[in-house]
């Protein structure tokens, strides 16, 4: 008889477990339980959506809690799949830089080119770039810098100064010198008078906002949540066996958590980039020209959101957000944002990875778990690819 006989029939209602309620768990879930499985989700925070999770504030404006979410994608099944909770609001994103108080469109154009330089100097350099490198090329500026003219090299230097060497910096936390000259290299200048900021066929937000998309996706008679539930307190691996609550689960269990936490820091900690975000309302009905503005030059922040720009809730006033950089530390209020991809730390993550391989009916899935950055297409199409081997 097992020691927990209630708890056992319990556990064996689902066939799945899956540790998280973002974009990777939340996916999984429902085409999961849409292919007939129970499946159980746990959910440390209070709410269901992740980071993707987004509230009306005390002024009656809805902002991204965890940092601006703006969905694009060249996939029309992740786009109609997600359509399912939501209806699409179109929304094309642009951002600017600001420059010494001087608004650019970026990615670096030619509209920014004509901004910089003065006309005659702005259409010379732009008809030189075009001759050269074609209409709609996206040249990166390493590629400008090793140009022969010295107006185009000049070009490039302005773009590595001031749009992307300083940002850079305050992101990663990283003086100019340690900056990998193959994160540079991508850096493109675009020769085309579009502002946008994405190229994907799908762009748009959800008419309700994330949280009532996520709600909504996860509204189904074979998905149970439990909110406020740690992995850590409820999940143990031993000798390729999981237990769930001091009890084997045999089913599978898909986790989108921090893969280092979920093995104890064995190896040590993984190193990740976190964020802070300082929220103010302003009794004004427009407070900068876009949605997102970079500061790439000054500041200590990186960037300032202005929510209803992005939403196109119409509402009295106006919540913007400054997001500032830092590093992750363990056991205190921050949260884990961005992997530091270097050969180190991918190394480190590899340990992790094939530790977890002897457990067989384990899924490591979503930005935290496999160490990487995903956009929320990219992690939705990579939910519904794994659950399709699943079933």
């Amino acid at each position: 008889m097992p020691i927990y006989p209630l708890l056992t029939r319990r556990l064996k209602m689902y066939d799945i477990i899956i540790v998280g309620a973002g974009f990777a768990g939340a996916v999984s879930a429902r085409k999961l339980a849409e292919a007939g499985k129970k499946v159980l989700v746990i959910e440390e925070r209070d709410h269901v959506g992740g980071n993707a999770f987004d509230e009306v504030d005390e002024h009656g404006v809805l902002i991204h809690t965890y940092g601006p979410h703006i969905f694009h994608t060249k996939s029309k099944e992740v786009y109609d799949f997600l359509g399912r909770f939501t209806k699409w609001l179109p929304y094309h994103h642009k951002v600017v830089g600001n420059v010494y108080g001087r608004y650019i469109p970026i990615p670096f154009n030619l509209n920014s080119i004509r901004l910089v330089y003065d006309k005659k100097k702005a259409e010379n350099l732009i008809d030189k770039l075009i001759s050269i490198y074609g209409r709609e090329a996206a040249i990166p500026i390493l590629k400008l810098r090793e140009n022969e003219d010295e107006e185009i090299r000049e070009l490039a230097d302005y773009v590595y100064d001031n749009i992307f060497v300083k940002y850079t910096g305050k992101q990663w936390g990283v003086k100019p010198n340690e900056i990998d000259p193959a994160v540079t290299a991508r850096v493109p200048v675009i020769l085309t008078e579009k502002d946008g900021y994405f190229t994907d066929e799908y762009q748009a937000m959800p008419g309700e906002g994330y949280t009532e998309l996520f709600k909504k996706m996860l509204d189904h008679p074979n998905i149970d949540i439990r909110l406020q539930t740690s992995a850590k307190d409820c999940i143990k691996l031993e000798e390729g066996k999981i237990f769930f609550e001091c009890t084997e689960f045999d089913g599978d269990v898909i986790f989108t958590g921090m893969t280092d936490e979920l093995f104890d820091l064995c190896f040590g900690a993984l190193p990740y980039r976190s964020l802070r975000f300082d929220f103010s309302y302003h009794d004004i009905d427009s407070f900068q020209p876009e949605a997102v503005v970079n500061y790439t030059v000054d500041e200590d922040y990186t960037r300032i959101t202005e929510f209803k720009k992005m939403t196109g809730q119409k509402v009295e006033g106006t919540t913007i957000m400054k997001e500032y950089s830092l590093d992750y530390a363990p056991d205190t209020e921050l949260l884990p944002y961005y992997a530091i991809l270097n050969d180190e730390n991918k190394a480190l993550y590899e340990k992790y990875a094939n530790l977890a391989k002897e457990y067989k009916n384990l899924h490591l899935l979503g930005r935290l778990a496999e160490y990487k950055y995903y956009n929320m297409d990219a992690i939705t199409e990579k939910a519904l690819e794994l659950c399709e081997r699943m079933v």
